[in-house]
């Protein structure tokens, strides 16, 4: 845990002070946020935030690697890296599209494109487990599976990124409840502490640390779509790691309160609810509406929140209220034997909508 915990510490320094770095450059290029229709900022705010996420990634990894117990494992290393490299690549697309505004193909293109580099290095879904047995997925569905995976998450955390310090938030709320449940999961199985899922999980939550303090409203930079994708590429790879790692047979052999068969399926879910929400309903109501799935509007959860009279803060801390109150609701279930373990989620989602929809004063607000 000690590793980890430095691991943790040196992605969150290196992230805020490549955040200082990274935000000079993207004045002297010009990669900055115009204030759009759709938008809720008011003035131009430079991009670049995926550049300082990615040296936090980088130093965690190569720090990582060398530690005494973190770096002796080859598995965890190859895996690793082969996210490494994809990351580099999918960051620099972003950073592209910060520069150029790339169309959504090319995109769309770039992220198959990163997510076919850790797949053929081996770090996709293997098994799938269900409450009364394990299904077994050959090499062509592995592959599809882990690709479908990534793209959502890619584009659901891209969708998320509305408002100041949201989705950094979210995701580091998400990734710190699968760090959790990685960890525990290992030590409930009797199987190492260091898995690839452990390892990118927690070095994401010291990225998003450290660069919260540079996006909390009002933003002085943004992540743009290089941090967006790069966040929510790293937390899928996390995820998928984790069932190349394991020994499905165990799972359901466990028998204890803390595996449950169904909580792998469910736990990735549970973290990233909110964007996969988002996401969602973006795809549903712009069909239905006659328009490509990527063509924005303004009816994303954030915008929504602003609608019903929340200022810009508590709207952003609201919406992490909900993503914490999910994630670690669903692993405390699945951690504790305790029969109160059932009663936070529910009682967690009803102090959070109470919040949400209770009474308000003033109107819409973005202070």
């Amino acid at each position: 845990m000690r590793e980890y915990l430095l691991v943790l510490l040196v992605a969150a320094g290196v992230t805020y002070v490549g955040a200082s770095l990274a935000r000079r450059f993207a004045f002297r290029y010009n990669a900055v946020a115009l204030v759009r229709d759709r938008d809720v900022h008011t003035t131009p705010v430079p991009y670049f935030g995926g550049i300082a996420m990615l040296a936090g990634t980088t130093a965690a990894l190569i720090l990582a690697t060398n530690l005494p117990w973190l770096g002796r494992f080859e598995l965890v290393q190859r895996d690793a890296w082969a996210v490494f490299w994809a990351s580099v690549l999918i960051c620099t697309v972003g950073v592209v599209d910060d520069l150029f505004d790339l169309s959504a193909v090319a995109k769309f293109a770039g992220q198959i494109l990163a997510a076919g580099i850790v797949v053929l290095n081996g770090v996709k879904f293997y098994w799938i487990p269900l409450p009364d047995r394990i299904i077994a997925l050959d090499n062509v569905a592995s592959i599809a599976v882990a690709v479908f995976v990534i793209l959502v998450c890619v584009n659901a955390i891209n969708f998320m990124d509305g408002l100041d310090g949201l989705a950094a938030g979210v995701v580091g709320i998400g990734a710190g409840a699968f760090f959790v449940y990685a960890y525990l999961l290992s030590y409930e199985q009797d199987l190492v502490r260091a898995t690839t899922a452990s390892l990118l999980t927690v070095a994401l939550v010291g990225v998003c640390l450290g660069f919260l303090p540079h996006n909390i409203h009002r933003a002085r930079m943004f992540m743009g779509d290089s941090g967006s994708m790069l966040l929510g590429f790293l937390l899928a790879t996390s995820m998928i790691s984790l069932t190349g790692q394991l020994d499905p047979s165990r799972l359901n052999a466990s028998g204890g309160a803390l595996i449950s068969a169904y909580l792998p399926l469910l736990l990735p879910l549970a973290a990233m609810a909110l964007p996969f929400i988002d996401l969602a309903s973006a795809y549903v109501r712009r069909t239905l509406a006659g328009r490509l799935w990527y063509q924005a509007d303004k009816q994303h959860l954030h915008h929504r929140m602003l609608e019903l009279g929340h200022s810009h803060r508590v709207a952003v801390a609201l919406l992490w209220l909900w993503s914490a109150v999910i994630a670690f609701g669903v692993v405390l279930v699945g951690v504790s034997d305790a029969w109160w373990s059932w009663l936070v989620l529910p009682v967690g989602l009803v102090v959070a909508a109470g919040l949400t929809f209770g009474r308000r004063r003033g109107g819409v607000g973005h202070a």
